[in-house]
């Protein structure tokens, strides 16, 4: 049986078309940027880039706080009741009100964090006109779109705004001291596209703003829960290396690393499309036909494998080239960096079908989180060692390190439940479900 014999010819002309627009949200959120990094990296230096970065890095984490982890929770939501206006409108409510006062709570630590830390306070500006990306980035429904399978959307509107952020990139800065435009750059773009994207999703699927009930509101926060503290414990491993970088080290480090972290981040993208368009899918399909399912999640196993050993080990052999082409000479000591971390895309496309795809779907959300955040913890512990004997070679050792661990974690979790994804199991052998 191939991949489109498993569905119907409806939901196969979605997915590829979900597919193809996640490409395009993929090229903006990770391809475009790339455009202007060379060109940054050059203009501000090591330090004064890598002091961008590090700012990007603790904002990062009030993205994810605001999130609530809804781009999966709430996701899985409305793939099930897509077709009734009511419950999409209800979701939606509930979904926005509580994203709105986590973005708040976010602003008032955020004001504590720069004006009581030394680190922090004395580049308080950078910090605070970053901020701006968690308000865009907050209005933006990404798991409306992706729930009611309109990814089409997303797609167009990133590009919009990361277009508008390439441009004034090249348009106002020129020089090192230009470098306290960059947040205000970041910021902009991504409002411009949440605002965008607030006002497609109003008239498009015909919302009905009103204030949730609190019993909807206390259903949101209890179902995105365990996702939302996996999401963290991602966090931990991924903005954290940078954060904890420069904790520990400086800023011109951070510029090192960043280099080298952006271009893997920018080649995983390139397996997320496919991974997010099927979510909808399969996550409706595991109600109705779990065998079938996994015979499906095997064979998009297989895709996902391929994709990733192709990219870690191209990333592996041109590591040099693409660094001193892209960055010059003076990033030099990203070379090894992204050598170390050319396994990341490998294990990154068998963990997300692991993880997301089949746990998740299969609603083992509790092993999922304490996977990850074991993993989360490991980071920490493993990275904080390796930085003071290697410096970003070591946070970059901690990271495969961890992604490998989560993987394998996985892997043998769903082996126990008898859920065998890798291996020669016909369907009709498939057991434990």
């Amino acid at each position: 049986m191939n991949i489109k014999g498993i569905m119907r010819n409806g939901e196969y002309k979605t997915i590829l078309e979900n597919m193809a627009s996640l490409t395009g949200l993929q090229f903006a959120s990770y391809i475009l940027p790339l455009i202007t990094l060379p060109y940054l990296t050059w203009i501000l230096g090591p330090e004064r880039f890598g002091l961008t970065q590090y700012a990007i890095s603790l904002i990062t984490y009030f993205q994810f706080f605001t999130d609530y982890g809804f781009n999966l929770s709430a996701t899985r939501q409305l793939a099930i009741v897509k077709d009734d206006e009511n419950k999409v409108s209800s979701i939606f409510n509930s979904v926005m009100t509580i994203k709105v006062l986590l973005c708040l709570v976010s602003l008032l630590i955020l004001m504590v964090i720069v004006t009581f830390i030394p680190k922090f306070s004395q580049d308080y500006m950078v910090y605070i006109l970053t901020f701006g990306m968690v308000i865009g980035y907050m209005m933006f429904p990404t798991w409306l779109f992706q729930g009611l399978e309109y990814m089409k959307y997303t797609s167009i509107l990133n590009i919009i705004g990361k277009v508008v952020f390439t441009v004034l990139i090249f348009v106002f800065i020129h020089t090192s001291s230009d470098y306290i435009l960059v947040p205000i750059i970041n910021s902009l773009g991504q409002i411009i596209v949440g605002v965008l994207g607030l006002y497609v999703a109003l008239t498009r699927f015909k919302i009905k703003l009103k204030l949730p009930s609190r019993d909807d509101i206390r259903y949101q926060l209890k179902d995105g829960w365990h996702v939302f503290i996996s999401t963290i414990a991602i966090n931990m491993y991924t903005t954290t290396n940078t954060f904890l970088l420069g904790l520990l080290t400086n800023n011109t480090l951070v510029g090192y690393y960043s280099i080298a972290e952006k271009i893997i981040l920018a080649v995983n993208g390139l397996l997320n499309p496919i991974s997010q368009a099927l979510y909808p899918f399969i996550s409706r399909s595991v109600n109705n036909d779990k065998k079938t399912s996994i015979t499906f999640i095997r064979k998009i196993t297989k895709i996902m494998a391929v994709l990733g050993l192709i990219m870690s080990v191209g990333l592996f052999v041109f590591a040099k080239p693409i660094i001193l082409i892209l960055f010059g000479e003076s990033y030099a000591r990203s070379v090894l960096v992204l050598q170390v971390l050319s396994a990341i895309p490998f294990m990154v496309s068998l963990s997300t079908v692991f993880g997301i795809e089949t746990m998740l779907t299969f609603n083992y959300k509790r092993a999922f989180t304490t996977i990850v955040m074991l993993g989360g913890i490991l980071d920490i512990v493993l990275g904080s060692i390796l930085i003071i004997l290697l410096n970003e070679v070591g946070i970059s050792l901690s990271f495969v390190i961890t992604e490998t661990f989560i993987t394998v974690a996985m892997f043998l979790f769903l082996q126990r439940k008898g859920i065998k994804i890798i291996g020669n199991k016909r369907e009709d052998e498939i057991d434990g479900i």
